[in-house]
Formats: C-alpha cells, structure tokens, sequence
C-alpha cells in the first residue's frame, strides 16, 4: 500500500510503497478515507517538540475511514462501517493504571513506548490497523463528508475535558487558549454542550473578533496584556457571573503567567482542567498558591486527550444539530502532496480551519 513515512526527523515525509497491515486478534483495519494534518504537524517532523517517537514511521493523529477487516473479537463492527480512528491507545493489562500512546504521533513513558512499537504506524496511508476498541462506530456518513468529521480529532480533545469537569449545561466557562485550534475548538463544544456563557482570553483580535462574530452574546471576548493581575481582573469582570469552569489549552510556547491569570478566576468550589502544552518544553513551573487552592476547595486536574465513550456522545451532538462542522473551511491534499499538506497546515492555522489528507 502507498504510505508517507518519516524516516528522519527535519526531513521531508516519504511517499512510498510498505507493506499492507496484517489483522490479528483484537484489531481492525480500516481504509482511511481522511486524516487530519495537525497545525503543529511540521514542529513534531522537525524534533522541535522533541516528542518521543522511534522512526521511520507513519505518522498521523487519528483519522475517518471504513472497517476493512475486524477479528474475531469484534461483534458489532462489520466491513464497511464508518469509524472514527481514535489515536488513543491504551494497555489492556492495567485497567487503574494504563499505558498509553498516540498512534502514529507520540507515546508517553517507558510503557507506553511498548505500546508505540507495536500499533506503531499512523493514518497517513491508505490502510491503518488499530486495536478494535479503537474503531469506533460514527454512523452512515456522506463520503464526501469525512474530510469534515476529521474535526473530531480537535474537538475530543476539550470535550474530553469538558467530561472530565462534570462540566453543566448553563454553567460559565474561561477557555484559557480560546485562539487557538483546540481553544477554539473546546468554545464551540462548551456552546453546544449548553454553557451558559464562554469567557474567551486571547491575544489576537482577529480571532477574537470572528468568535464573537460567530457566537454572539454567549461568548464574550477579552485582549489579553500580558499583566497577570490586571488580565485576570478583566477576565473575572467579563463573565455574567462566577466562573464555574477553567480549561487550559494553550501550547507550549505560552508562559505559566498567562495560565495562571486565567486559572485564578475559577470561583470558589470551582473546577480546573490543565489540557495544554506549557512546560513540556521547560522553563518555570505553574506556581498555584497552596493557601488559594485550599481554602478555596478549587479541584485542579490534568486531562490527556478523551475517553472512548466521548466519540459516540460526540458524533450525537454533530447528528443533532447542537455542533455543526458547515462553518470549518477544508483544504485536502492527496497522499502523494503529504509535504505539501503539512507546509499548509503550518501556514494556517488558527480557529476552523483544517488540512486533511485523503488517500
């Protein structure tokens, strides 16, 4: 089968000829008919993110496609089904404490590095074989219509958040990296979900400005200065009420000050996600004082990616009505433009916009 494989990091990806996956108990293979090319796709091919990946590999973070094949442990899915490829893989021989990877992306620890060298190849090919928990059913969707439910990729990933925060219909949230993709991205889900209010921080005002644009009332926006007493002041007067919620999704590059103003907003009893990429490249810690946390009995938590269960949830949200994919504007590239798929991605990214590969 034709595959785009990173052989090197900093070089460009290899379209060649590989062998086809082979089934084996407990997995799928899946046609891929759309994978999402990620806006920082570029950053992780270059060893800037210094993500810990053993090469060459197929590279790719999730994808649509069709059962092509199933084992014997799979009683519900049969070929030709629509799935969505959750890249999310996990031990099955720890049910507390699993290890986990991303397929095709990056892995987290010595187990999960395991893990990485077995479902080691991504959904930049025209096959992918995933554990079967992983093929997740979506329904009947219009062929031309897949590159759009790429946007599942983004969009689980402040939904799994959101879940994780027992998050409330009619409750206020501040999305801490409302500009970016999965900021932007986790605005929508919070609306569609039924948030009462959507407190949006960033620095870019075009972005800003097209949020409140597209969302109206229920989402009010704040330009960020860079002072971390003085933004966290305006965040708190921009919202109706408390702010009930707190999900963090900025990246790497942006400091812990710019956390922490957006954090320390949460009213007292309220709930704290930490989803984003701040100090995976080192620099100062995120600093919360002990005194506010505890008397204020605020819940901070970590959330990496989703659960299973939030693909189906999600998929009846789109099926619904309450979240729309219409408004993303697409850009799709064959399997052979891969490079050029990535330069794309690189060059725009930002709020609902999305670069897919379809092989």
């Amino acid at each position: 089968m034709k595959a785009a494989v990173l052989k090197s990091l900093g070089q460009p990806l290899a379209i060649e000829s590989i062998p086809a996956p082979e089934l084996g108990t407990g997995e799928v293979i899946v046609q891929v008919v759309a994978a999402p090319v990620l806006p920082y796709a570029n950053e992780v091919f270059s060893g800037e993110r210094r993500y810990p990946i053993e090469l060459p590999i197929v590279p790719g973070c999730g994808a649509i496609g069709r059962v092509k094949a199933s084992g014997p442990d799979a009683t519900h899915l049969k070929a030709g089904d629509w799935v969505f490829c959750d890249p999310t893989v996990r031990s099955r021989d720890d049910a507390l404490t699993p290890d986990i990877t991303l397929q095709g992306w990056s892995s987290r620890g010595e187990g999960g590095l395991r893990l990485h060298r077995y479902y080691h190849d991504g959904p930049f090919a025209e096959q992918v074989r995933v554990p079967t928990e992983n093929a997740i059913r979506i329904g009947d969707i219009d062929p031309e219509q897949a590159a759009r439910w790429c946007a599942l990729t983004v969009m689980l990933v402040p939904y799994g958040g959101l879940l994780a925060a027992s998050f409330q219909a009619g409750e206020t949230l501040l999305v801490s990296g409302a500009t970016g993709n999965f900021g932007s991205a986790c605005v929508a889900v919070a609306l569609a979900m039924g948030a009462g209010c959507v407190v949006a921080p960033g620095r870019n005002e075009q972005v800003l400005g097209d949020l409140q644009r597209r969302f109206g009332e229920r989402v009010r926006t704040i330009r960020l200065s860079g002072n971390e007493e003085e933004d966290r002041e305006r965040m708190r007067e921009a919202a109706p009420g408390p702010i009930d919620c707190v999900i963090d999704l900025l990246p790497p590059s942006a400091p812990t000050t710019a956390v922490r103003a957006a954090l320390m907003t949460v009213r007292q009893n309220g709930r704290v996600v930490l989803m984003g990429g701040v100090g995976m490249l080192g620099g100062a810690g995120l600093d919360l004082p002990y005194p506010w946390i505890m008397r204020n009995d605020i819940t901070v938590r970590g959330k990496w990616m989703c659960s299973p269960e939030a693909v189906p949830r999600m998929a009846a949200l789109i099926r619904s009505g309450l979240l729309g994919l219409d408004h993303i504007d697409i850009a799709t590239f064959a399997l052979d433009d891969a490079n050029e798929a990535v330069v794309h991605a690189a060059a725009n990214p930002g709020p609902y916009r999305m670069t897919v590969i379809q092989p």
